[in-house]
């Protein structure tokens, strides 16, 4: 790792200590007795999960970033393991589930975008990036291998607690809302039991963010939708910037739907007021159908 990298790697670890004990001393920490909570446990009861039952795999390869994370997750309640790169995240994820993967994208032998593209021929999990590459290409490559967030360090524990749990609600709601639930437009079906996308009768690989995305315009069809709004249905906060996020899923959802993405008929543009899932057949599609 280059010079500049582990100073980098070394003020995230210091704004790390700053903010996960900002509020409460190493004493207090240790000094809570079984089965007591902490105050940040206490308002994760409000969340429709409790901490407890979510494991989450930490894969970094800098050790005192990746040993004060899984500390920090440990103290609100969470279940943690941790790898130092990709390939030991892979074997961790073959031996047993988890529930979230928080993953690092500089790292030796395998980056955490091949990790991610490999975990996501395996499991739907939620994979949110951990990275100091926070320019829009780079967002643009991790959304490209099936992230579904993507925080820029560096940044404060609670900022990462209020994404996973906005991650792990936005789950477990869209599972009660939708089970059994089979959407249908034009020629593109959504399986939210199986959770398969098929498109012009072939099956789709989507990731959760893109198959959630897809399905919110599909419900709300030929209904322009803000992006803010999309935002905070889809990703389940708000944020600045979180706007710059849609028009990057929308982009790549494109890629995977559309029959010609510079020109796309499903998912349309509606200037000043965000996108819209369109139920309207081409005009050629239309007459090549009436022909038959």
């Amino acid at each position: 790792m280059s010079r500049d990298a582990g100073s980098a790697a070394n003020f995230v670890a210091a704004n790390f200590v700053a903010n996960v004990f900002a509020a409460s001393t190493m004493k207090e920490i240790g000094m809570l007795s079984p089965g007591q909570k902490s105050q940040d446990q206490t308002k994760s009861t409000m969340l429709p999960f409790s901490p407890d039952e979510i494991r989450i795999l930490v894969v970094d390869d800098e050790e005192p970033f990746r040993n004060l994370l899984r500390l920090s997750l440990e103290h609100v309640g969470y279940q943690v393991e941790t790898a130092r790169n990709g390939i030991e995240a892979l074997e961790a994820f073959d031996q047993e589930p988890f529930d979230l993967v928080l993953l690092d994208v500089m790292m030796p032998l395998m980056n955490g975008l091949e990790t991610c593209q490999e975990l996501r021929k395996r499991s739907d999990v939620p994979v949110v990036m951990l990275t100091a590459l926070s320019r829009p290409d780079d967002i643009i490559d991790g959304f490209a291998a099936g992230a579904d967030d993507y925080i820029g360090k560096p940044f404060t524990f609670r900022e990462v607690e209020i994404r996973l749990q906005a991650i792990l609600r936005r789950i477990r709601w869209n599972t009660e809302r939708t089970r059994f639930q089979v959407i249908s437009e034009r020629d593109i079906i959504l399986d939210s039991e199986e959770h398969r996308a098929s498109v012009r009768g072939d099956e789709v690989h989507l990731t959760p963010i893109e198959y959630q995305l897809l399905s919110e315009l599909m419900s709300n069809a030929d209904r322009p939708v803000q992006k803010k709004v999309l935002f905070q249905r889809v990703w389940g906060y708000d944020m600045v910037g979180g706007t710059n996020l849609v028009e990057v899923a929308i982009r790549r959802l494109r890629e995977k739907i559309e029959i010609d993405p510079s020109s796309p008929t499903y998912l349309l543009t509606v200037r000043g007021a965000g996108y819209k899932f369109s139920t309207e057949m081409p005009r050629q599609a239309s007459a090549v159908q009436s022909e038959k």
